[in-house]
């Protein structure tokens, strides 16, 4: 199972291309507050810019938040699926989130980086790519999370 990563972000110029391309090809939407990739800024164009994704903990904060069961873990690990009918947009799974990866809209509905992969191709700066989620680049990512494994 591949996952997405931000591995090279001190390339990132702060464009939102990946922002712009995740709402629209993936949430069919022109907002950001419909992106499963943020980027912000650390301070500026000289101190650089952070994406904040979603790094696929295991066990997933946000699913066990959930109080309808509409965001699940992947079985086969990557992050979590969010099922919309069952989502009452009460922001439980955006609070327990160690690393404010989930979004909400104006309506409270979340947007969460689904390792889809479709982002990539619009940095133009090769700041992401997916990667194994067992391979050691992906460690230090995980170890962010603060989630025992």
């Amino acid at each position: 199972m591949k996952i997405h990563r931000a591995l090279r972000m001190e390339r990132c110029i702060g464009c939102h291309s990946c922002s712009l391309a995740c709402a629209r090809l993936v949430y069919k939407s022109v907002s950001w507050d419909r992106a499963g990739i943020r980027i912000r800024s650390t301070g500026g164009v000289s101190s650089g810019f952070q994406a904040i994704l979603c790094l696929a903990c295991d066990p997933a904060p946000c699913a066990a938040a959930c109080p309808t069961g509409a965001m699940v873990q992947r079985k086969s690990g990557g992050g979590v699926l969010l099922k919309k009918s069952l989502c009452i947009q009460c922001g439980k799974c955006a609070a327990a989130c160690p690393v404010e990866a989930i979004a909400l809209d104006a309506s409270g509905n979340p947007s969460v980086c689904v390792h889809c992969g479709q982002c990539i191709a619009y940095c133009p700066h090769d700041c992401l790519e997916l990667v194994e989620a067992d391979k050691p680049d992906a460690a230090p990512c995980l170890e962010s999370c603060h989630v025992e494994r």
